[in-house]
């Protein structure tokens, strides 16, 4: 028995509910890429009709109209005009909002002219009666030429329904709303003449979007009948108020609203939330609550998860025969594998708030509220998200940034957010802050430790704005910017929703990022277990001679410590830290603290567990015990390595440079090349290299 497949596009405004459609027609038999040559996320899903007949569906990114401002609209415009494309929609399925389908009709009568069978789902039908409406379907579909489906999708109703309508495409009417001709007659008759074989709205289309379109010379046709911009402009607003008057026309007998019964709690609450005092204050009250809650709930799973991999692989290197093998698994593959998954608790917490405040309606209110703010440093409102977020971690925090639409904002909060201080920063801060700030407090209320600490977040959150008003003026990224931002109805999130989105999101970063985080784990671990020298091979030897020359006596413990100093000081890694020993040395810095810098790119948090190493306290992670050994230590000259020029250099390098492995993977993911995370470790780690040099000079 073959089986026959439907390519299914799911098309629609920016909160319609499209997202839902697709999670109920597909569950998690869904696929999350990009397209090609860009960063656009594309979802595929599958679902199966009948027996026989499989629909491919494709969830299209959100967009107001076929008049493109954005990449997300030019993916549907190309779509749509792209016969050849394997995806190219055999129907297009619109999903539009009971409440809002005045506005929503207008991409329905576009996709409509070109021609595609198309199916109308009218969404959230649920609130049909709590706001008074009701629909005149019969005098919908003969207006609109197709079949109307109406669906709820918090209510469960209407799915059964859309799939027998996708099954049943072939009968649909591929009959135009609206005649391409009447924007202008004589303009629409040459086109016509000169491409007689050809859609008259497919043309129009090409001639007035920056489209790539495969089937036809785009040139050719803008250099023979495209006018000016400000009559194509005049054209196209012809245009929006033909269909706008069609769609009046039609709503006059399919769509009454009896305002009477309704009750609107909507307006009173935005009144509130986007309010220019207490819409800030209620906001970064909810900001609090949420990070609060992702570091207390999530700091029990991962010191589960800690845990439980630092004694699989003490039982790896226990009971596996000893090797370089059992080596690479036990300190290579396990630690590797651990700080991939480490993540996930932070990830899954952050989305599924995200997912909350984005199913419920309020995001939309913060993007609204601190557009003003934040466009003014080349950032739309939406970028707010991520920066806070990066107090958590960065990795999740530039996830997030796909929210934004705007291509150019986008990649200028994926670079800028992880200047934002984020959790793997604080054991380097706490250490530092501690060998170099007395522990005093002002007026008795106020520590000058915790001071200090508060105002590394401020200068990080300054330098990630700073950073973005320099890179918007330099950045030449052609995009066009137009604020639009709906404002959906306030409801319940959907569980299913959210936690479709906690598992792809969760999903994207340990099969995407994680595997290029695994491979640095597996380099560093070789750098840090082999040296190039005998005297490494030789390293307990070696130890034992020199002690006894000196006159002193190991015990079991300080044998190891030694010893594991001495094979860290000489293998790759520890080559590597003196052979970068004059570079870092005007920054105040020795070798020891060289290769804590060098380790820590993998990390930051390595820097402590590094200096652990190197100052003999072997697994032993107590603080007060590095900081003493720490303090101890000095230069051949008597002095202290560990003072407040020094201390204040390594904090404010540690502020600015990009030391994580798995921040650059995850913008790599992100911006589709490797262009952008290399200009950003480049300039992130040449700015702190610059900060920290002039404070140890200024300073010493």
């Amino acid at each position: 028995m073959s089986i026959q497949n439907i390519n299914v596009a799911l098309i629609g405004n920016p909160n319609t509910g499209k997202t839902s459609v697709f999670n109920q027609l597909t569950g998690l038999k869904q696929q999350v890429g990009n397209y090609p040559g860009i960063t656009v996320e594309k979802k595929l899903g599958f679902c199966k009709l009948t027996n026989t007949i499989k629909a491919n569906i494709l969830d299209l990114p959100g967009t107001y109209s076929l008049n493109a401002s954005s990449i997300d609209e030019n993916v549907v415009i190309e779509l749509l005009l792209n016969k050849n494309d394997k995806l190219f929609p055999d129907v297009a399925v619109v999903i539009t909002d009971v409440e809002n389908l005045k506005r929503n009709l207008l991409l329905f009568t576009q996709i409509k002219d070109l021609e595609i069978p198309t199916i109308l789902v009218i969404n959230m039908a649920d609130r049909m009666k709590p706001k008074g409406i009701s629909l005149n379907i019969s005098h919908l579909e003969e207006q609109l030429k197709t079949k109307v489906v109406l669906v709820s999708t918090r209510k469960g109703y209407g799915i059964d329904e859309l799939k027998n309508q996708i099954v049943d495409y072939k009968s649909l009417s591929t009959e135009p709303c609206l005649n391409a001709s009447s924007i202008d007659e004589e303009y629409f008759d040459k086109l016509r003449k000169a491409f007689p074989n050809q859609l008259l709205y497919k043309l129009w289309l090409v001639i007035t979007q920056d489209v790539n379109f495969l089937n036809l010379e785009r040139n050719e046709i803008r250099n023979s009948f495209t006018k000016s911009h400000s009559d194509l402009k005049r054209l196209q607003q012809k245009e929006t108020i033909k269909r706008y008057q069609f769609i009046n026309d039609t709503l006059k007998v399919g769509q009454t609203i009896d305002t009477t019964n309704a009750t609107d709690l909507r307006s009173k609450l935005d009144k509130v939330l986007t309010h220019k005092i207490f819409g800030y204050a209620i906001f970064f009250g909810i900001l609090l609550l949420i990070f609060q809650s992702i570091f207390d709930w999530s700091s029990y799973p991962m010191d589960f998860i800690d845990t439980t991999f630092a004694d699989l692989a003490n039982f790896a290197k226990k009971h596996l025969p000893s090797g370089e093998f059992t080596n690479l698994i036990s300190e290579g593959i396990i630690p590797g594998i651990g700080g991939i998954v480490i993540f996930i608790p932070q990830i899954a917490f952050l989305f599924m708030f995200i997912s909350v405040l984005e199913e419920s309606g309020y995001m939309s209110r913060v993007v609204f509220l601190m557009d003003k703010i934040m466009r003014r440093y080349g950032l739309s409102g939406k970028s707010v998200v991520p920066l806070i977020s990066g107090t958590a971690c960065a990795i999740p925090a530039i996830m997030s940034a796909r929210n934004i639409e705007n291509w150019k904002e986008r990649l200028i909060t994926i670079l800028v957010t992880p200047f934002i201080t984020c959790s793997a920063r604080l054991p380097v801060y706490a250490i530092l802050i501690s060998l170099i700030i007395p522990n005093k407090r002002l007026f008795g209320l106020f520590s000058l430790q915790g001071g200090t600490l508060m105002i590394l977040y401020l200068l990080g959150f300054g330098m990630a704005i700073f950073s973005a008003f320099i890179l918007n003026k330099i950045l030449k990224v052609t995009t066009k910017s137009y604020f639009v931002v709906e404002m959906p109805n306030y409801k319940l999130p959907l569980f299913k929703n959210v936690a479709i989105n906690v598992i792809e999101k969760t999903k994207s970063f340990v099969f995407g990022a994680g595997k290029i985080i695994l491979a640095i784990s597996i380099i560093l671990w070789f750098l840090g277990s082999h040296g190039p020298e005998k005297d490494f091979k030789n390293a307990e030897k070696t130890v034992i001679e020199n002690a006894k020359s000196e006159g002193k006596t190991l015990g079991k413990n300080q044998l190891e410590n030694e010893v594991s100093t001495y094979k860290l000081e000489n293998s790759y890694i520890g080559k590597i830290g003196k052979s970068i020993e004059p570079v870092i040395r005007p920054l105040g810095y020795d070798w020891k603290i060289g290769i804590a810098v060098v380790t820590s790119f993998a990390a930051r948090e390595v820097f402590v567990g590094t200096l652990a190493t190197i100052y003999s306290v072997g697994n032993n992670n107590d603080d007060s015990t590095i900081k003493n050994k720490m303090q101890a230590d000095v230069h051949a000259d008597g002095t202290k390595i560990f003072n407040f020029a020094t201390g204040v250099s390594l904090l404010l390098f540690y502020a600015f440079a990009m030391q994580c492995a798995s921040t650059l993977a995850i913008t790599k993911k992100e911006t589709n090349s490797w262009k952008w995370p290399l200009i950003q470790l480049s300039f992130m780690s040449g700015f702190a290299y610059i900060t920290a040099l002039i404070a140890y000079q200024l300073l010493k």
